[in-house]
């Protein structure tokens, strides 16, 4: 027997849900109008942008809105294939495969690709075998192969990757997989990120503007956790990740994807979660490779020499967006 006022209050929290998401789509349509008449002086002038700076706070509880577990939709949904590429990351993968396992996403194809850990990896993910469709140890050149091994085993319609020390937030592949079944003219999605210590504690929120195409040309802001693709765009651009490249894949894969023509949307919603630790990769961004992989990437997408000073106009604009953005949520203005 159907119990109808269950039922009336799915319902109604889908409803709540997508309102929630048309309203904010609405109020930043009209943030952005406000600021492309170019008057001056902008918003919050002098404030220095929060977008690209890890550690913004001291160390306090990660908590999301209580809605984030309960934006579903009802509808049906695409298949999503996640893959997470791991090495000797076990001290934080329990905490990532977790992340997963409570989205409890009905067409979820779950790949975890090892690239020879000799630490407590291997015996965390037997913890969670169950969740996983494949899983596989083998060495690998790098991050890019590991994961281009892992979509392999792949054969969702939405496509993703999840590194082994992040997280995702609460309903994220819900509210993903929702906006993809809507809009099926949208080839990527990625949303807002919060930046995690070592024990899990928030020391900080990205909030960015709506996706702007011509600032990928001169930086990657893109949280790589929170991106999301169809599979078809995927096999425009050849179906794999660039295994040259092991610093700024993430951010190649993007261009490759402006370059075949990919609609982009920015979520107005927080998907995931970025850690900062001493060991991790990202934190040797700075090294010599690090820096020849983004020129590399510039010049190429300049088709000529550049300049630092090209390089700071080309992201002016959106960091001041970002800083506008950034503290009317923080003012309460945008409630995501």
């Amino acid at each position: 027997m159907t119990d109808y006022r269950d039922e009336s209050r799915d319902n109604a929290l889908r409803f709540s849900a997508e309102m929630r998401l048309v309203l904010l789509f609405e109020q930043e349509a009209a943030l952005e109008a406000a600021l492309a008449t170019g008057q001056e002086p902008w918003p919050f002038e002098g404030v220095a942008p929060r977008l690209g700076v890890l550690r913004q706070h001291d160390p306090i509880p990660l908590r999301m809105p209580a809605h984030y577990d309960t934006a579903q939709d009802g509808g049906p949904l695409p298949t999503i294939s996640l893959v997470t590429p791991t090495l000797n990351a076990g001290r934080f993968l329990a905490a990532t495969l977790q992340s997963v396992a409570q989205q409890k996403y009905p067409g979820l194809q779950y790949v975890l690709q090892d690239g020879g850990s000799t630490d407590e990896t291997l015996q965390v993910a037997a913890c969670f075998g169950s969740m996983l469709d494949a899983r596989e140890a083998a060495p690998d050149t790098g991050m890019a192969q590991a994961i281009n091994r892992g979509f392999a085993h792949a054969t969702g319609e939405i496509m993703a990757y999840l590194n082994a020390d992040d997280l995702l937030l609460p309903g994220a592949l819900h509210a993903v997989g929702a906006y993809f079944a809507r809009h099926p003219g949208v080839d990527v999605v990625y949303g807002h990120r919060v930046v995690i210590d070592g024990t899990g504690a928030e020391v900080g929120r990205w909030v960015l503007p709506p996706h702007d195409g011509p600032v990928l040309s001169w930086g990657d802001y893109v949280p790589q956790e929170t991106l999301f693709w169809r599979r078809r765009i995927w096999e425009q651009i050849g179906s794999a990740l660039d295994e040259s490249l092991q610093f700024a894949l993430d951010w190649d894969l993007l261009l490759r994807f402006r370059r075949a023509g990919a609609a982009f949307v920015r979520l107005p919603r927080f998907l995931g979660a970025f850690r900062v630790h001493d060991t991790q990769k990202t934190a040797q961004l700075r090294s010599e490779q690090a820096t020849a992989e983004r020129h590399l990437l510039r010049l190429r997408e300049a088709g000529g020499p550049i300049t630092g000073e090209d390089v700071r106009s080309g992201l002016e604009r959106y960091l001041r967006r970002s800083t506008v953005y950034d503290r009317l949520y923080r003012l309460g203005v945008l409630r995501y």
